[in-house]
């Protein structure tokens, strides 16, 4: 007799509550191997397929694409056991368990070895999977056998008590056609574009190689449904009506959106902020940077000018270190941290992230620029995972990339400090006694004023100002 599972949404990652449904992997009556990703989500940080500890047959799935599921609530129910994909009246045919508990189709397609109720997942997530090795496979050769009839499997089964959203879906038998291929696209944010224009990516043609559906071919089909000369599209695509009187659009404040404007808003509730700022020279650094990169050869990795801000502030940090901690409210203590793992902000299309390089303080600059190099690469494709979206205790934000020269950010709560960093330009500027025209950028530092006086503050802005100015003050403390 097969055992039902319930398998629940697991927690993803440091203060994350729910996951939008995306895209589902697999089908009602689908055969699953342990470990096998059953439904891709996004979270707040990132996209994620969630891999199911249980082998067997798939009875039930919760939730729609597109739907917001909370942590802990079902994702799918799954028939576990050696007979979880047999027929309802025990006839021995293709599809099947073995002796073994293997499930064979009838294609000789290899499958899983589902183990029984005793095997668990290898995949760890918080909240669920063990550390058992993931499940065998094994090739069996197709039984000139006739397929039974497909049973059906409502959303309750074996007494469970649970409604599923799709009731009275046979279980599909190992003769049954294939499902669909997978839809030809790479990008998760060109899921999203097309998710959120109601776009069906099945009926698009990519221009991209091998007919790789491309953000283009995205936006060509939003443009044609927009076409008031094209057809209507189905309610399902429709935009939402904005209200009559006002004119007004209405989007709705979740997913990367919502995580910033709650960090935001707690900042600027809890923490008693203030901003000083300084205009720098950077001539020299931007010289350093130059004869470093020509040191390291055409084939060395180069050194990027956000790298060397980064090093600076570690070294900053190690002379002003009441600025790399946080402020426990309730036990109303200053908890400073001995390690430096420095956020970098980066503005992507699902919004503001904040990356973490971890350990900064015991990086070189050619690991710093590598590990943002990575970084950066992993927020603009949506790849990062929540761990390396969580952790920093100082923020570098430079949002000279904009053209803008100067800030007074909101600092990333629960962190004390930020340091912002405007353009560069050239401009006039005293340069040993004489007018000269110098790459100059402003420099601001917003801290918590609860973990230190202004004098604290304008000590570490005025070092990282003179090692802008003077690289060689950094040899100091080499």
């Amino acid at each position: 007799m097969a055992e039902v599972k319930e398998f629940t949404l697991p927690d993803l990652g440091e203060g994350l509550t729910e996951a939008e449904v995306v895209r589902w992997l697999v089908e009602v009556g689908e055969v699953v191997a342990v470990d096998q990703p059953v439904v891709e989500v996004e979270t707040a940080k990132a996209m994620v397929e969630v891999p199911c500890p249980y082998g067997g047959v798939v009875t039930a799935r919760y939730g729609a694409e597109g739907e917001e599921l909370a942590v802990g609530a079902p994702l799918l129910t799954v028939a576990v056991g050696a007979d979880a994909s047999a027929p309802a009246d025990g006839a021995a045919g293709p599809g099947s368990g073995g002796a073994d508990g293997a499930v064979v189709e009838a294609d000789g397609a290899e499958v899983a070895e589902d183990g029984g109720a005793g095997e668990t997942s290898g995949a760890v997530l918080v909240g669920y999977g063990t550390g058992a090795p993931p499940a065998r496979r094994r090739r069996v050769r197709p039984t000139p056998v006739a397929a039974p009839a497909a049973t059906p499997v409502n959303g309750v089964a074996s007494g469970y008590g649970r409604h599923a959203v799709t009731p009275d879906v046979p279980v599909r038998e190992a003769a049954a056609e294939p499902a669909p291929g997978p839809v030809p696209v790479i990008s998760p944010l060109v899921r999203r574009l097309a998710r959120q224009n109601g776009v069906e990516l099945r009926t698009l043609t990519g221009s991209g190689p091998d007919g790789l559906i491309l953000r283009a071919d995205v936006e060509r089909a939003i443009g044609a449904a927009a076409d008031p000369a094209a057809p209507a599209e189905t309610g399902a695509a429709a935009a939402p009506a904005p209200a009559a009187d006002a004119g007004e659009v209405r989007i709705p404040l979740r997913g990367v959106r919502g995580v910033v404007a709650d960090k935001m808003s707690r900042s600027r509730r809890e923490i008693p902020e203030a901003t000083c700022w300084v205009d720098v020279d950077a001539t020299e650094l931007l010289a350093a940077r130059r004869a470093m990169n020509a040191a390291g050869g055409p084939d060395a990795p180069k050194i990027s000018l956000l790298a060397l801000l980064a090093r600076i502030c570690t070294a900053a940090l190690a002379r002003y270190p009441e600025l790399n901690a946080r402020v426990d409210t309730e036990a109303r203590e200053i908890v400073r941290l001995e390690r430096v793992h420095v956020g970098f902000a980066a503005q992507t299309e699902r919004g503001l992230v904040v990356p973490v390089v971890r350990d900064a303080h015991a990086r070189s600059a050619e690991s710093l620029s590598e590990e943002l190099g990575r970084l950066t690469g992993a927020a603009r494709d949506g790849s990062l995972t929540p761990g390396e979206l969580t952790g920093s205790t100082f923020t570098l934000n430079n949002y000279g990339v904009f053209g803008v020269d100067g800030s007074t950010p909101i600092i990333n709560h629960p962190e004390a400090a930020m340091l912002g960093v405007g353009r560069i330009v050239p401009k006039p500027w005293v340069h040993e006694g004489e007018l000269a025209v110098r790459q100059v950028t402003q420099l601001s530092l917003t801290f918590d004023h609860r973990v230190c006086d202004g004098g604290v503050a304008g000590g570490f802005l005025r070092y990282v100002a003179d090692c802008v100015e003077q690289p060689a003050v950094l040899l100091r403390g080499v």
